[in-house]
């Protein structure tokens, strides 16, 4: 089993690397190492293939570690999925973590032209063939590390079961203390966290909901936010402050630490931060995405130490 007590407490988070040329990638995810942040997330879209990105991540650091958050399990059948991450962990021991989530509808058939039908049922299935894959290459010293995107009881449950953990996506840390229930203690629990670090009380909230605005047009996280408690009117209208302020930590540095530590008392082991700018659209995707945040990660990098 994974190591949990070997991961650092804080990670990042970002879909705004994906905006940059490959080169200041390589330059961004070695500034992110030196700054002290032990994990880099990177999620799946329309974009650079995930697993390419932890390659082209790692190749540039020397101990960072590198994170599917998530890679979507449409995208590529089970042994395709086995067989990269076996390729990333032979060639950097210890340095990885598969995310994997069964995405959106919209994601999914939309733009994949696949049958969202039973998630649940299709991820069960999808393990089963991950962990019985064949691999005719040199052989990793040690196997790939997969957590699930999971959010609510019955996809936690399979995290517990058949993987190494949860990776859950936008959530509070009240559901930090309930996943941490289902998954038990030997578990890794490494939820993310939404950060705007703006002491501007108006412009941070308009950050905020920009974000927002994604996530309450998809069902998953809509059913997501009502299992946490939220009803009717917390999500309609751009989300009610009681949403906002549950999902996104808005401040300064004091601010974003004291959640941290929220996440960390509820029972999470490691904190993916979220730092949101402002957003843009991206071109043919029809998702927005921020500019790459490096001035706040240069801020926020004390918080290393702090949790150390």
């Amino acid at each position: 089993m994974f190591d949990r007590a070997g991961l650092p407490a804080i990670g990042i988070w970002t879909d705004t690397l994906e905006g940059v040329p490959a080169e200041e990638f390589r330059g961004s995810a070695a500034e992110i190492e030196h700054l002290g942040y032990g994990v880099l997330w990177l999620p799946e879209g329309a974009g650079r293939d995930p697993f390419v990105a932890l390659a082209i991540a790692l190749s540039a650091t020397e101990h960072l570690v590198g994170a599917t958050g998530i890679a979507n399990i449409w995208a590529r059948d089970a042994v395709a999925t086995a067989t990269a991450a076996r390729t990333l962990a032979e060639a950097f021991p210890g340095r990885q973590l598969i995310g994997l989530g069964v995405s959106h509808q919209v994601l999914v058939s939309g733009m994949r032209g696949h049958d969202y039908a039973k998630p649940y049922t299709t991820m069960k299935s999808y393990l089963e063939v991950l962990h019985s894959a064949p691999y005719g290459a040199h052989q990793p010293q040690e196997e790939p590390v997969f957590l699930l995107a999971a959010l609510r009881h019955r996809m936690l449950e399979l995290a517990r079961t058949r993987t190494a953990g949860a990776h859950p996506y936008l959530v509070t840390p009240e559901h930090t203390a309930s996943a941490r229930e289902i998954l038990g203690r030997d578990r890794l629990l490494a939820p993310t966290q939404a950060v705007v670090l703006d002491e501007d009380e108006t412009r941070s909230a308009r950050v905020a909901r920009e974000y927002l605005a994604t996530y309450l047009a998809l069902p998953n996280y809509v059913n997501s936010f009502r299992a946490m408690g939220f009803g009717d009117d917390d999500l309609e209208g751009g989300g009610s402050d009681r949403l906002v302020d549950a999902l996104v930590v808005r401040g300064g540095e004091q601010a974003v630490a004291d959640r941290i530590k929220t996440q960390l008392d509820a029972g999470a082991d490691h904190v993916a931060l979220h730092v949101l700018s402002d957003r843009d659209t991206v071109p043919g995707v029809g998702h927005a995405r921020g500019t790459v945040p490096m001035e706040q990660w240069r801020r926020l990098a004390a918080l290393n130490s702090a949790f150390a």
